[in-house]
């Protein structure tokens, strides 16, 4: 499985970006996930769906201002961001599992090369 990330760039405190994953090659998934790294921080968990039944999952920092979602036939998914906040920025990655396991707790199989957000006036 290939992930293509993007939609990175750089938002104004309470603005929005939306962040698209697109999957190729053996495509089938149980859960894809946003994961983001900010300097010197670990990488953390943002936001996951299970693929089949679309139930999402977010970290509690970013519940109630990240959506994630997911075209099947687009084999893509996606995470719009609202109001954020200069928190928020870090490099975003998506990754894909084929575990049946929550996202929030699972090991990830493939992971795209991530995209950067930056929130900043």
């Amino acid at each position: 499985v290939q992930l293509q990330a993007s939609g990175g760039g750089l938002a104004q405190p309470g603005g929005s970006l939306k962040l698209s994953c697109a999957a190729s090659g053996r495509t089938w998934s149980y859960a894809m996930a946003w994961f983001r790294q900010a300097p010197g921080k670990e990488r953390e968990f943002v936001a996951g769906i299970i693929w089949r039944s679309g139930t999402p999952y977010y970290a509690d920092s970013v519940k109630g201002r990240f959506t994630i979602s997911r075209d099947a036939g687009k084999n893509t998914v996606y995470v719009q961001m609202n109001r954020l906040k200069p928190e928020d920025t870090a490099v975003y990655y998506c990754a894909s599992t084929t575990r049946r396991e929550s996202p929030m707790t699972a090991s990830f199989d493939y992971w795209g090369q991530g995209t950067k957000v930056t929130v900043s006036s």
